[in-house]
C-alpha cells in the first residue's frame, strides 16, 4: 500500500493566519494550504473534502486531511465549514496570482547588468620617474652665492620633468620622492676650497639638508653622491643647489675618451616609487 502523503505540518497556533503587513494570508499557512489544494488535485477533479477525510483513490490518506483540518480549526480558534474551507482556498488562489514586489526583479536587471558589462582592468597608477644630466661645465660667478645644479638632457621621463629655468625639476603626480644625484667637483687652483650642496622646494630651501664638501687643491676630482627623500605636491619643483668659497670650484664635465663614454657634470634621477 503506498505511503500517506507528507502535509506540511500546521503552523503553531501563535502563527498569524493574516499577515498585518500585507493583509494577506501569512506564509505558512500558505504553505499549509497549498498541499491541500494540491493533494486534491489543484482544482481539476471533483474530489469533494468528505473523499478528503476518506482518502482519494489508490491512495491511504486515511485520518491524514481529517486529523490536517483538525489541527487547523484547533489552531484557528473556531471550527472550520466548507465555506471557510473555500474562501481559504480564494486567498489561496489569490495569494499564487499576486505578483512579486518590484524589488527581486529590480535586482535580477541588475544582476543581468552586471554579467553583460564588459570586465574592467583595475587601475593601477604608474610610478612618476625621471632621469637627467648635464653635458656642460658648470661654475659659480661669485662666492658665497646660491646657484641651482643644471640639466641640459633628459634620459628618461614620466611625470617628472625638467621646467624653466633649467635647475627645476617638476612633478605631476603627488608622493614621496627619492631624489638621487651624483656631481663631479673640482678645483682648478691649489688652494682648499669648500663647496656646500643642498635641496630646494618651491624656491625654500629644505631646513637641514646641506653637506660640506672639501676640496683639496687642484686636479683633485670629487663626487659627491647621496640622496634626499621629498614629499612633493603635483605642480611642485626642486633644485638642487650649490655655493663656493673659491669660484675656482667647478662642477665638471668630460667628453668621451675613449674607451671611457662622456662624464657629465651632474646625474639626475627622481622616482616616486616609494608611495603608492
Amino acid at each position: 500500500m503506498p505511503s500517506p502523503l507528507n502535509l506540511t505540518q500546521i503552523p503553531s497556533n501563535r502563527v498569524s493566519f493574516i499577515d498585518e503587513r500585507t493583509g494577506l494570508m501569512s506564509r505558512e499557512w500558505y504553505r499549509f494550504f497549498i498541499n491541500i489544494f494540491t493533494l486534491v488535485g489543484s482544482g481539476a477533479n471533483v474530489t469533494s473534502l468528505t473523499d478528503l477525510q476518506v482518502g482519494p483513490p489508490g491512495v491511504d490518506m486515511t485520518g491524514t486531511i481529517g486529523e490536517a483540518i483538525t489541527q487547523a480549526q484547533l489552531a484557528y480558534g473556531t471550527p472550520l465549514t466548507l465555506n471557510d474551507i473555500a474562501e481559504m482556498m480564494k486567498q489561496v488562489e489569490a495569494l499564487q496570482a499576486t505578483p512579486l514586489p518590484p524589488e527581486p526583479f529590480e535586482l535580477a536587471k541588475r544582476v543581468e547588468a552586471l554579467e553583460s558589462a564588459p570586465f574592467l582592468q583595475p587601475f593601477v597608477r604608474r610610478s612618476a620617474y625621471g632621469s637627467f644630466y648635464d653635458t656642460t661645465t658648470q661654475t659659480a660667478a661669485a662666492i658665497n652665492t646660491a646657484y641651482g645644479m643644471t640639466f641640459n638632457t633628459t634620459d628618461l621621463s614620466f611625470g617628472v620633468t625638467v621646467g624653466s629655468p633649467t635647475s627645476r625639476i617638476y612633478v605631476d603626480t603627488q608622493g614621496v620622492y627619492n631624489i638621487q644625484f651624483s656631481a663631479q667637483l673640482d678645483k682648478t687652483t691649489s688652494p682648499v676650497g669648500l663647496i656646500y650642496i643642498w635641496l630646494r622646494i618651491n624656491g625654500t630651501d629644505v631646513p637641514n639638508s646641506a653637506t660640506q664638501i672639501r676640496i683639496q687643491g687642484n686636479n683633485a676630482e670629487t663626487v659627491a653622491a647621496w640622496n634626499f627623500l621629498a614629499n612633493l605636491k603635483a605642480g611642485d619643483y626642486f633644485e638642487l643647489m650649490w655655493s663656493v668659497d673659491d669660484t675656482a670650484i667647478q662642477i665638471l664635465a668630460s667628453g668621451a675618451v675613449a674607451p671611457v663614454p662622456g662624464i657629465p657634470s651632474v646625474i639626475l634621477t627622481v622616482s616616486d616609487n616609494i608611495s603608492t
